[in-house]
């Protein structure tokens, strides 16, 4: 895959990307009105990480069975690792580095397929079976990213104080744009064909 063709897929996303980012902005303005409590942020958090791993997992692993007859081990391989490392990176790494550099006072990395290993691992293999079987990506890639851009928002209330400044949530909605604009496309799209067999990519 090209470099051209990579900045074509980021640029072709990049609307879907703002509008999911602008579905968290309100969210997150809800949320700050009504108060709502670290402990619903949390609940939400380790509900929307694992269904967008699974889909991360279906997705990654369709797009790759599309363009390469490569067998179980190999797809299981670049099906675990563009869904479960992307999506930790989207979900949690990158909300955690915004966090440090906003000084947020509950800051946290919550690696999901360490912690939550029983929920997120089986869930992979779940993405990556289903995509074995029938690979469709374009609906779950939607879908997919409102998950990351409601999880990593999630990860970034959990973190924040009872107090939210103006410029404070001017900076989260940057880094909430961020963590899933590049992450999902690369999860997507640009890992799996990175890995597809010369002369195998479709249109």
């Amino acid at each position: 895959m090209t470099t051209r063709t990579i900045a074509h897929e980021l640029r072709v996303h990049a609307p879907f990307t703002a509008f999911g980012t602008m579905t968290g902005v309100i969210i997150m303005a809800v949320m700050i009105q009504m108060q709502v409590s670290k402990e619903i942020s949390e609940g939400l958090f380790w509900t929307l990480h694992p269904a967008h791993v699974f889909l991360s997992a279906l997705v990654t692993t369709g797009m790759y069975r599309r363009h390469s007859p490569s067998g179980v081990f190999r797809t299981l391989l670049i099906g675990y690792a563009g869904s479960v490392g992307i999506a930790t990176l989207s979900d949690s790494l990158i909300p955690y580095l915004g966090e440090i550099l906003l000084d947020l006072p509950n800051r946290h990395a919550h690696l999901g397929f360490i912690e939550k290993w029983w929920i997120i691992n089986p869930l992979v293999l779940g993405g990556i079976a289903l995509a074995w079987i029938r690979p469709v990506t374009r609906l779950p890639h939607a879908g997919h990213v409102l998950l990351s851009t409601w999880a990593s928002l999630f990860h970034m209330t959990m973190a924040m104080g009872e107090q939210a400044s103006a410029v404070m949530l001017v900076l989260v909605v940057v880094f909430l744009f961020l963590a899933v604009w590049v992450p999902c496309c690369t999860s997507d799209i640009i890992f799996p064909l990175l890995f597809a067999r010369p002369g195998d990519h479709k249109h």
